[in-house]
């Protein structure tokens, strides 16, 4: 990690104004870096991308990364299947080969995978199967022996309601009442082609995935500058006063939010959020251990101006607060060529695992290459 370690709050705004007080940086960077960086799924010319996985732990101890495999292609329509590494000590060493899990049965491909376990034990495996720009649509599948067979896929958008929508990796939740949950931007086409500004809304299941409804759309945001703010690959978190807060990719300078106290029925409005980030998604989870939540996204607090919309870098941060507030801990990534994005995050025993894109700019389209990234959940709780 070649910038110094920056620890800053930031607190929310309840308008699109934003408050980011910096309160102290440290000018040396760590003594000891804690943070293992494993280069897992670099492209080749037989396969040119690997991105948008999912981590799920199973029963015998091994930890499972479920991946976007492409074959003939980098572009997101690109054919790809579903494809598989393993490691056996916490995700510090994985397998050398990938493993099919599922073959592309889509008319492009099938890509971004989420995994859950439920309570029956089973595992769910969602996924995006997409068969043209008029049709992207969620399915899921599920396993009752650790992965090794999967059932049929079952709809979850049915064909009355067909559109491309996108479900990013590592994005359906679990609520406290047992409801699955699952955030998409449903892109309809514009003038013939792709609209990049999505309606936002949520399919649910109160029969752990069997049978889906969808909730009402969120409310459009007041236009910035009298532009509207293009709302992109939404994610999700229960909070502990039982409300859900959305997170939003946006073109408004930071991830925008809103929040549901019907398990994701209803929505308030959206407004910006204190994450400041350029057009690219950001993940948040909560660590068992503490119940403190972590954000990994690109920082654009105070960005260079070289840097502006750029992926990079890719910033960790705690919440003590349900995300009123964050301090950031520092930068696990900030190579100003790299493109660090979706990121799947699990914690696994006393570590931290992310698997996320980490291509180089100057030698691919940035989404080539998948990373693993392990750092101990004590640098998190030990940073003050």
């Amino acid at each position: 990690m070649t910038s110094p370690r920056l620890i800053s709050t930031c607190f929310f705004s309840s308008s699109l104004a934003l408050l980011c007080l910096i309160t102290f940086a440290l000018a040396t960077p760590v003594a000891a870096d804690p943070i293992e960086r494993i280069e897992l799924l670099p492209p080749s010319a037989d396969n040119p991308r690997n991105s948008e996985g999912d981590f799920i732990q199973l029963k015998d101890g091994r930890l499972l990364f479920i991946y976007t495999h492409y074959t003939d292609g980098a572009a997101d329509n690109s054919t790809a299947y579903l494809a598989s590494r393993t490691s056996t000590d916490g995700g510090a060493t994985w397998t050398d080969e990938s493993v099919e899990v599922l073959e592309n049965h889509a008319g492009e491909n099938i890509m971004s995978v989420s995994l859950l376990r439920l309570p029956d034990d089973s595992i769910a495996l969602f996924y995006l199967a997409k068969n043209s720009w008029d049709d992207c649509r969620p399915v899921v599948r599920f396993s009752k022996d650790e992965t090794k067979t999967w059932s049929d896929p079952v709809t979850i958008i049915p064909d009355s309601e067909v559109d491309y929508y996108v479900l990013n990796n590592d994005r359906v939740i679990q609520l406290e009442s047992g409801r699955l949950l699952l955030a998409v931007a449903q892109h309809t086409k514009i003038n013939g082609g792709f609209n990049p500004n999505g309606r936002l809304v949520c399919y649910y299941s109160d029969d752990q995935g069997q049978h889906w409804k969808r909730s009402e759309e969120v409310a459009t945001p007041t236009p910035i500058n009298g532009k509207p703010v293009i709302l992109q690959e939404p994610g999700l978190i229960e909070l502990s006063d039982g409300r859900t807060l959305m997170f939003v990719r946006t073109n408004g300078g930071t991830q925008f939010v809103t929040y549901s106290e019907d398990d994701g029925h209803s929505w308030t409005q959206l407004e910006s959020g204190n994450l400041v980030s350029p057009v690219s998604p950001a993940t948040i989870e909560r660590i068992p251990q503490t119940g403190d939540l972590v954000a990994v996204w690109n920082n654009h607090a105070n960005i260079p101006k070289e840097l502006a919309g750029k992926r990079t870098p890719l910033t960790l941060a705690v919440s003590k607060d349900e995300g009123q507030s964050w301090t950031v801990i520092g930068n696990l990534y900030d190579d100003p060529h790299g493109w660090y994005c979706y990121t799947a995050m699990d914690v696994v025993g006393d570590h931290i695992v992310l698997g996320h894109c980490a291509g180089d700019r100057t030698k691919n389209n940035g989404l080539a290459q998948t990373n693993i990234t392990r750092l101990p959940v004590s640098w998190i709780t030990n940073t003050k």
